[in-house]
């Protein structure tokens, strides 16, 4: 998934309860501006898998992945690493090749650097956490000092551990996720949105790959005159033989797209039932709502210590017809959510390819950014303006953007900031 923006000016997609114009601010000017470092306590003890540590910097896991495997001739399923980091960062984190090279590589945007040998591959389960360090730039010098200010708050309240924008790749104009019709069976219409629909992020090849595909789609003979070697191309091949066969056709996506069409929908519906959670637990009037790119959640500010205590315990189930609520507190909460946004947990399922499912596991519905630091100093990028440098740890698959959200986003830091007359409120993208 690309990111959405490099350096810019963040554009509004929030909705805060009393009236506030934010500070114009940027994030991402530099790589070295966002920083993100892998944690993990994976045993290097040999074995038959090599272990490498990757740096990388301004560019996507996916494509330094790439990168490796076409220089040392490796085949996909020999290369394992846990996890996607941010295009637009220096980023570092592992990777393990089953009887891999015992020796260094060196690319223009990454190393890989040889750790030593362990018994098993590296996978999500194996990283504990990340650190990162982030720099906020061009705010003006009140607004500096307030985003300091709140450091304790976000300790004492925590924050809600919401999936963030860049989980949400994969969803294209239409705003309907892939794997609803795909769990539905209606598989053309599954094949049609990941193969044809305009997505925002796409490239100019991509775009016009989708367009070429909108214009023909069942017209497989001309569609396929008219692309170029890909990946689209080869499933229009197939339906040139099996025109209407779109199952089959679904099930030659390459099955990590699959995993992340399913992880987008299963993570937006997560997010919903949280925020619900929220809006029922923490009384309205410390409750404020902020805009993701997939929907709109809840974020709260100063939480009573029975609050506290209620969210920090409970941890929800990624939400599937996998898990099992009967007799539960969750029950009827899942039920009513889900209900309201046209589903049951039953219909959460995929019929095939059987190679592909939804993930199991719950996930705590707060969090607290362990060993935060925060710290302003004039910015020497943006004359007469102040950074805000900011360092802290969270577990694996919590979003640093969350914590830019709430600090950013929190009401009692914008609800003096109309005099500044500048900008607009946050809106922030990684890539996972």
């Amino acid at each position: 998934m690309r990111s959405l923006y490099c350096c810019c000016s963040l554009e509004p997609t929030t909705l805060l309860p009393t009236p506030a114009v934010a500070a114009r601010m940027k994030l991402k000017c530099l790589p070295e501006d966002f920083q993100v470092e892998e944690l993990s306590e994976f045993e290097i003890q040999g074995g038959n898998y090599a272990v490498y540590k990757l740096t990388k910097t301004s560019l996507g896991t996916p494509e330094a992945i790439e990168a490796i495997l076409r220089r040392w001739k490796i085949k996909r399923e020999h290369i394992s690493y846990g996890g996607l980091k941010d295009r637009h960062a220096i980023t570092q984190q592992y990777v393990t090749i089953s009887r891999g090279p015992r020796r260094d590589l060196n690319q223009q945007n990454f190393t890989l650097v040889y750790q030593g040998q362990t018994k098993q591959h590296f996978g999500p389960t194996d990283i504990s956490g990340n650190r990162f360090h982030i720099v906020i730039r061009d705010l003006p010098r009140n607004v500096a000092q307030k985003y300091v200010n709140l450091r304790e708050s976000l300790l004492v309240d925590r924050l809600p551990n919401y999936f963030d924008d860049q989980r949400f790749g994969s969803l294209g104009a239409s705003r309907e996720f892939i794997a609803q019709p795909w769990c539905a069976g209606n598989y053309e219409r599954a094949l049609w949105l990941a193969l044809a629909e305009p997505n925002p992020h796409d490239r100019p090849d991509d775009r016009e790959e989708k367009r070429i595909l909108r214009d023909n789609w069942g017209n497989w003979v001309d569609c396929k005159a008219k692309l170029a070697q890909s990946s689209r191309r080869s499933i229009v091949t197939y339906l040139c033989d099996h025109p209407t066969n779109f199952k089959n056709a679904f099930a030659l996506i390459r099955v990590d797209l699959r995993g992340l069409f399913l992880s987008a929908y299963q993570s937006y519906l997560w997010n919903h039932i949280l925020a619900e959670l929220i809006r029922s637990k923490v009384w309205h009037e410390r409750v404020y709502e902020v805009g993701l790119s997939a929907q709109q959640v809840a974020f709260c500010t100063s939480l009573t210590m029975e609050e506290q205590d209620e969210l920090s315990r409970v941890k929800l189930p990624l939400p599937s017809a996998r898990i099992d609520l009967e007799g539960s507190a969750l029950e009827a909460h899942y039920e009513n959510v889900l209900r309201e946004l046209g589903i049951e947990l039953r219909e959460l399922r995929v019929k095939y390819p059987r190679d592909s499912f939804f993930s199991k596991g719950e996930r705590p519905a707060l969090i607290v950014p362990h060993n935060l630091q925060m710290a302003m100093a004039s910015d020497e990028q943006y004359a007469g303006r102040y950074k805000v440098t900011c360092d802290f740890e969270l577990p694996r698959g919590s979003y640093a953007t969350i914590v830019l959200k709430r600090l950013t986003l929190d009401p009692t830091a914008v609800s003096e900031r109309t005099h500044e007359g500048a900008g607009s409120s946050v809106a922030l993208a990684e890539e996972e």
